[in-house]
C-alpha cells in the first residue's frame, strides 16, 4: 500500500513540475495595446461593460462596409481588404467579444444574440444609419444573423467561408473542424480546461496551417499575433465557452428573405467549411454572387488578398450604395 501511495505521489509531482514547466500565462494586455492597438485602432464604449477595439478607416462620408474576423482571429485579418478599399470606402473592423484587445465579455455571454447586439451597438457608436455587412467563418454567420434580425439597416451582405449553414449530406459543416487541432481541443472535455493554461505557439501555429492551403501566409509575426493574442486575459475561457455551446445554423426559408445584394466569397479547399456551404448560401439567398477561388482554404481575404479584394471592390462600386450618415468617429 505504501508503494502505491509513492507512487501517486511521484506522479502527482511529476504532473505539477510538467505543468510548470509548460505553462503558458495570459499576455500582458498593456503590452499587447502597444504591440496591437496603435494607430488607427480606438477603444470605443459601447455599453454593458463592453470596450471594443475598433478601426475606422476611410473616407467618413463614404459608404461604409463592417467586417467580422472568423473564430479566434481579429481585426488585423482584413487588413489586405482594408489597404484596397479604403481611398474609396469607409471601412470598419473590430475584435469581437472573446477576441483580440476586446476580451472576455463582462457577464461570459458569448450567445449569437450577443454578437448581433454588439454589432448594432458598434454601428451606433459610429454613428451608421445603414451599411454593408462583411464576415468570415464564425463572423459569417453572424453576419448572417444580423441580417435576419436587423434588415432595414443593411445595405448589402458580404460572405467569406461563413458558418450557419445547416447540415449538408453526411456530415454536418465543419463537425469534424477539418482536422483542426485549436478546435478539436477547444470542443474536447478535459483538454480544454488544461488549454486554459498550456497553449503552446506550435499548437496554433498548426492549426493556423490547418486552416489555409496558402501556406505563405503563415508568417512567424503571425502566428506570434494569433498566439498572444488567444492569450490576453478572458479570451481563452471565451474560446472554451464558445465552443462548448450548441451549434446554430440557419433555416433556408429564412436566408430566402434577406433582401439585400450579396457577395459569397469562398476557397475551395477550405478544410473547415465545405465549399458546398458556399453553394447553399448562394442558392438561397436571393441576390447574391459566389465566387470560388481554387486552390484556397478558408481564409481566402488573406490567402488570395489582391484578387478577392479588388473583385469586392469592383462588386461594391457596381451596387452605388448610398453614403454613410457622417457620426460621432
Amino acid at each position: 500500500m505504501k508503494w502505491v501511495l509513492r507512487i501517486l505521489l511521484v506522479v502527482v509531482a511529476l504532473l505539477v513540475v510538467a505543468f510548470l514547466i509548460f505553462r503558458t500565462p495570459d499576455s500582458d494586455p498593456a503590452e499587447m495595446r502597444a504591440k496591437y492597438g496603435g494607430e488607427p485602432s480606438q477603444f470605443v464604449a459601447i455599453g454593458d461593460g463592453v470596450t471594443v477595439h475598433l478601426r475606422d478607416e476611410g473616407p467618413k462620408e463614404a459608404p461604409a462596409i463592417i467586417l467580422l474576423h472568423g473564430s479566434n482571429a481579429d481585426l488585423h485579418t482584413w487588413q489586405p481588404w482594408v489597404d484596397i478599399l479604403k481611398a474609396r470606402y469607409r471601412v470598419i473592423r473590430f475584435d469581437q467579444i472573446g477576441h483580440g484587445l476586446t476580451g472576455a465579455d463582462p457577464v461570459g455571454d458569448y450567445s449569437q444574440t450577443n454578437f448581433v447586439a454588439d454589432i448594432d451597438e458598434v454601428a451606433d457608436a459610429l454613428g451608421l444609419e445603414s451599411f454593408v455587412l462583411g464576415g468570415n467563418s464564425m463572423g459569417g454567420g453572424n453576419a448572417v444573423a444580423y441580417a435576419l434580425a436587423h434588415p432595414e439597416r443593411l445595405d448589402g451582405l458580404v460572405l467569406v467561408d461563413a458558418g450557419g449553414v445547416p447540415p449538408l449530406g453526411e456530415s454536418e459543416e465543419g463537425d469534424d473542424d477539418g482536422g483542426n487541432i485549436g478546435f478539436t481541443i477547444a470542443r474536447t472535455p478535459v483538454l480544454n480546461q488544461l488549454m486554459k493554461h498550456i497553449t503552446p505557439r506550435s499548437m496554433v501555429e498548426q492549426s493556423l496551417r490547418q486552416s489555409v492551403s496558402n501556406q505563405a501566409i503563415v508568417t512567424p509575426q503571425a502566428v506570434d499575433r494569433y498566439w498572444e493574442l488567444l492569450r490576453y486575459p478572458g479570451n481563452r475561457d471565451a474560446t472554451i465557452a464558445r465552443f462548448a455551446g450548441e451549434r446554430s445554423s440557419f433555416e433556408a426559408d429564412d436566408v430566402a428573405q434577406i433582401d439585400v445584394p450579396a457577395l459569397v466569397i469562398w476557397g475551395e479547399d477550405d478544410a473547415l467549411i465545405p465549399v458546398e456551404a458556399g453553394l447553399w448560401y448562394d442558392t438561397q439567398l436571393p441576390d447574391s454572387r459566389l465566387v470560388v477561388y481554387s486552390g484556397i482554404g478558408h481564409l481566402p481575404h488573406e490567402e488570395v488578398a489582391d484578387r478577392s479584394g479588388a473583385y469586392l471592390l469592383q462588386w461594391l462600386d457596381e451596387q452605388d450604395f448610398a453614403p454613410a450618415a457622417n457620426g460621432p468617429a
